[in-house]
């Protein structure tokens, strides 16, 4: 780097911190939230969430062959089972934006095409199905409806947008990605594998079990008294599979590809969630961008308050059912349904750390391209719903 560069980066660090407005009330208030919410984060999403995540990925890229993989999302499989095994992989999951990637990397670097791949991404944390549920109960059946039947078509639309903007490249990575699948060998029985993964799932999923609303006594009800029994069962049966079933080595390899992901994946997002919480702030609590600006935007149903709620939906980070309280304090102060619903279609799918992370897997141009379908297809959506609806 020449002189005078380096020269600028220092004069331009020491201006930064001899104007930093720490006497600004707003501006000290947005670094607490930008601390708070990545606390929060720390305390409620790694554990539970991101660390089962890493070791699932692990899983994926040691355990699962890459035959099977390109079998069912390859860029040769059939699309009408790779596309619908993908779009609905969120019922299952039931994960956010962020502990969504290990997974896709997981899948996308053994193999998968990147249409199937980006429809998981995409389908992972949007389609969550308590997070329709709450949506119906509290904000309306249709918004409800609308988010499912939005979330689904997203996921098959945009993976296959981006399978035919970048079919050149993804032929040239198939052909040059060393996937042979003649040369692949399965190291044990199918049922043994499937057995393995459903524990694994199951710790994710049950784990995270989300707290049933006052006075539901139904079957989620009961599944969330039960959540850690059910974990605990999930992780004793998962414990023995690993002895009884997998050699020394393996193991080995398994958890060190597991902590190469959580050495790419974690610092990025935890940076990324610092941002996000300076700017937004938290739910009930604001960042550096004041609420009344963005409540004052997307009044109505006109392509600016569309477009600027997919905007700022696309950059928040919402976990996993966040966004339904946001989003009916948003709907008390005037915002229109159809922003409501781009909010929705793009909040949870996307957020600033997930595209950070995003960018390290499948480069700048990728993602840029993953980032401004979501917002333009939701923006249209909005629209549409709105006009619908009023």
């Amino acid at each position: 780097m020449k002189e005078w560069k380096k020269f600028l980066y220092v004069v331009a660090i020491f201006l930064g911190c001899f104007y930093l407005p720490v006497e600004n009330l707003r501006f000290s208030n947005a670094i607490f939230e930008a601390l708070a919410l990545v606390k929060w984060y720390a305390r409620e999403h790694v554990l539970l969430c991101l660390v089962p995540a890493f070791f699932i990925a692990g899983a994926i890229s040691v355990f699962v062959s890459q035959a099977s993989i390109i079998k069912y999302f390859g860029a040769k499989a059939n699309k009408v089972l790779s596309y619908s095994v993908a779009s609905i992989s969120g019922t299952i999951l039931a994960v956010c934006s962020c502990t969504v990637l290990p997974l896709f990397s997981g899948i996308y670097k053994r193999g998968a095409g990147l249409g199937p791949a980006i429809a998981f991404l995409y389908s992972g944390p949007a389609i969550n199905v308590l997070a329709i549920i709450l949506t119906a109960r509290i904000l309306g059946w249709q918004l409800g409806l609308a988010r499912a039947i939005g979330a689904i078509v997203f996921s098959v639309v945009i993976g296959l947008a981006m399978h035919l903007i970048f079919l050149k490249g993804e032929r040239e990575r198939h052909v040059n990605g060393n996937f042979d699948i003649e040369d692949v060998k399965e190291a044990r029985p199918l049922g043994k594998t499937a057995a393995y993964f459903t524990s694994l799932v199951a710790i994710l999923v049950f784990a995270n079990w989300g707290k049933p609303l006052e006075g539901d006594h139904g079957l989620w009800s009961l599944i969330y008294a039960l959540k850690w029994w059910i974990t605990g069962f999930s992780f004793a049966g998962l414990i023995i599979m690993l002895f009884k079933w997998f050699k020394k080595d393996e193991l080995k390899e398994w958890a060190a590809v597991s902590w190469g992901f959580a050495l790419q994946i974690l610092p990025l997002l935890l940076g990324g969630v610092l941002v996000s919480g300076f700017l937004l702030g938290r739910v009930g609590h604001e960042g550096i961008i004041p609420s009344r600006f963005i409540t004052m935007l997307v009044g109505g149903n006109s392509l600016w308050a569309n477009f600027f709620s997919s905007i700022v939906a696309a950059f928040m980070y919402f976990a996993t059912l966040t966004e339904v309280p946001i989003l009916q304090g948003l709907m008390n102060s005037g915002m229109g349904k159809g922003p409501a619903l781009a909010l929705l279609l793009a909040g949870p799918a996307l957020s600033l750390p997930s595209m950070l992370v995003l960018r390290s897997i499948i480069g700048t141009k990728k993602t840029v391209v993953y980032v401004s379908l979501v917002i333009i297809m939701a923006t249209i959506s909005g629209m549409f719903f709105g006009w619908i609806v009023k």
